[in-house]
């Protein structure tokens, strides 16, 4: 867990800042009354203490670092993973008069220099940040130069072990409060169970009285659960949409096939549906949230990537084509629903069908015992400091970037390493202009140096790659100067490259043998957290009792009464999920010997049972894309079955 940041110790005794947070509401923010919960976690801020809001989605949380950051001398930082609620709250800050901006990698040169300058100039008083923005080494000291009145961290679910959506860099926020000298700290999330929210609190230094939790209770969301076998689901979900009043809604599914033929499948029946998901490029994602933000009864067939940070109040139906992975998600896409407090309806049509892919997912990004051991014998074997390519490491290991860098994290976090600024080693150029007249545009020796560089670069059919390694640093640093330069004149289109990442050794000779184990209890008691998640996802759908209240039980908000909007007090009856047909057996849709000789052809890719149950369950790798293997015939033989009863095959064929 990171450690707890050391408030700076003038701020614990200064006195209480007294302007009047309500004139500020109304004058600042045209709002006359404070919703649940603001008022309070404002009133910690400003009283010199750090704050938890738990607010459900729509429930006001960017107000409470918003106003306060009026009220307060120096800057408020925001952390939010979203670049486009980033660029959303920006603007509507700006046409208040607020100065705000943000830092991400969108941004062009001059417009982080022009943000740099408002940081050090102290006129900031809002700044959005991405947390992956922290492991720059020239961000932290302009950080730790300027007075960070506030560190807002949004999204704090991440941080926690027992949060259901975890992310690497948000585990050392905590840390970075502490290292640059913030004076409180707000974290905010829309879902955390009681775990989490003590986690958050130790994480972060904040009291618990300041650990504001307004509650998960949605009276007008009729909450029903009608688990409907795959074969089925199509037609149910066409004649719900059809059979009620129109009004706009999502449609959560969990693959990104499935959110094409299920929007495409609305669309031909004459329902306004298109897909959204993250394998869409940012443009296309922009114009189906434009489209589905205008619209009064249009339909949004998505992944989970879909619905954060989009402020549409009036949202009349929220379905679960698929089982959700958790409570956690559950709520949280549920939230997106009646946000204007007029019914609404959200309805699950997952059933235990879906199991096996979720769990798939899970078991998926848990690398093996021999992985862990050769990452970690590998940063042993490194000198004082170095720097890897993540995508060759990840390789090197058969670990999937996301677990990789989770994993390297978690080494930071054990007193092992310490990362610095991440690097491009190289860039891919594009002229706009023959060659030759860029060159032509300088004189001399510089003219000459430019030519250099095309000289040293590789050609491809419309690109040139340039790699800067073994450069000397003056070199180096002059390379990448014209390089920018040509792509700021509008000369090449220019993209760095081949990112690596900076790590300085804190422990020369670690444990590898303890090491590893620590690393590997921490991957397998996160894939348990993940199961028991799916399993209490489950329990919602069967139990015999208010639907509701278990939902609010799991989140620390008991309620003795039944809700009288779920389907259990509508029915006083538990739902079922359809019978799964028996599944058929490997050794119907597996050879063994056929397989074993595949595994002796491919001993590194196939090395060891969990890998040899990925391939079989259809769940990519590097070792198996480098090997070619998720085109061959067996790759994805048995991506039905339950992870679990795969593995147990695979080590029982040795």
């Amino acid at each position: 867990m990171p450690s707890s940041p050391t408030l700076s110790p003038d701020v614990t005794d200064a006195p209480a800042i007294a302007p009047d947070p309500q004139s500020v509401l109304l004058e600042r923010f045209g709002l006359r009354e404070f919703r649940d919960g603001q008022r309070q976690v404002i009133d910690c801020l400003l009283g010199g203490g750090s704050a938890l809001a738990v607010f459900p989605t729509g429930g006001g949380k960017s107000l409470c670092y918003q106003l306060p950051a009026l009220l307060l001398d120096g800057v408020t930082v925001v952390v939010s993973p979203l670049i486009a609620l980033m660029k959303d709250q920006i603007d509507y800050l700006r046409g208040r008069g607020i100065q705000a901006a943000r830092l991400d990698s969108s941004l062009s040169r001059e417009e982080s220099a022009a943000v740099e300058r408002g940081l050090r100039a102290g006129t900031l008083k809002l700044l959005y940040v991405a947390p992956e923005r922290f492991n720059n080494a020239r961000f932290l000291d302009q950080l730790g130069r300027a007075r960070i009145s506030l560190f807002a961290v949004d999204e704090a679910h991440c941080i926690s072990q027992w949060g259901h959506n975890f992310r690497p860099d948000y585990l050392k926020l905590a840390e970075t409060a502490r290292t640059v000298g913030v004076e409180r700290v707000l974290a905010l999330t829309a879902t955390a169970t009681p775990a989490v929210v003590q986690d958050i609190c130790e994480s972060f230094a904040i009291p618990r009285e300041c650990a504001v939790v307004t509650g998960f209770h949605r009276p007008n969301l009729f909450l029903s659960t009608v688990p409907t076998e795959r074969a089925r689901r199509e037609r149910v979900l066409l004649e719900r949409i059809r059979g009620r009043d129109a009004g706009p809604g999502i449609v959560y599914v969990t693959l990104q096939k499935t959110a094409e033929w299920v929007s495409k499948a609305l669309a031909d029946a004459g329902v306004p549906a298109r897909a959204y998901h993250a394998g869409m490029d940012a443009e296309q994602r922009t114009a189906v949230q434009e489209w589905w933000k205008g619209s009064d009864q249009a339909m949004v067939v998505a992944t989970i990537a879909f619905g954060m940070g989009i402020d549409k109040a009036d949202v009349r139906y929220v379905y679960h084509f698929n089982l959700p992975k958790g409570l956690e998600s559950y709520s949280q896409e549920i939230g997106r629903a009646g946000r204007d407090g007029l019914p609404s309806t959200v309805e699950l049509l997952g059933s235990l069908e879906d199991l096996s892919t979720l769990e798939n997912f899970a078991y998926g990004d848990t690398p093996d015992h021999e992985a862990i051991r050769g990452l970690v014998q590998e940063v042993a074997d490194c000198g004082p400091t170095f720097d890897v390519a993540p995508q060759s490491l990840g390789n090197r290991h058969d670990i999937r970037q996301l677990v990789l860098r989770t994993a390297l994290t978690y080494l930071e976090l054990a007193g092992i390493l310490r990362q610095s600024t991440p690097f491009y080693a190289g860039y891919r150029i594009r002229p706009t202009v023959p060659v030759r007249e860029i060159v032509g545009r300088f004189q001399g020796e510089r003219a000459q140096f430019v030519d250099g560089i095309f000289r040293r670069a590789k050609f491809g059919r419309t690109w040139y790659t340039l790699e800067l390694d073994g450069l000397e640093p003056e070199e180096r640093s002059r390379t990448v100067r014209a390089v920018e330069y040509l792509g700021e004149q509008g000369v090449a289109e220019v993209q760095a490259s081949d990112l690596r990442l900076r790590f300085q050794k804190l422990v020369a000779h670690p444990d590898v043998d303890a090491v590893t184990e620590d690393l590997v209890a921490r991957f397998h008691r996160s894939e348990e957290a993940e199961i028991a998640r799916m399993g209490a996802m489950a329990e919602l759908v069967t139990r015999d009792g208010c639907q509701t209240n278990y939902l609010l039980a799991y989140f620390g908000e008991p309620h003795e009464l039944p809700c009288g909007h779920c389907t259990w007090c509508q029915t006083e009856r538990a739902t079922a999920f359809p019978p799964l047909p028996p599944p058929q057996p490997i050794e119907a849709r597996v050879e063994a010997s056929a397989f074993a000789a595949l595994v002796r052809a491919h001993p590194d890719a196939l090395a060891t049972p969990r890998r040899r149950a990925r391939f079989l369950c259809g769940l990519a790798s590097p070792a198996l894309s480098a090997a070619k293997l998720s085109r061959h015939a067996l790759f994805g033989a048995l991506e039905d079955h339950r992870f679990a009863e795969v593995l147990a095959w695979c080590e029982r064929q040795g």
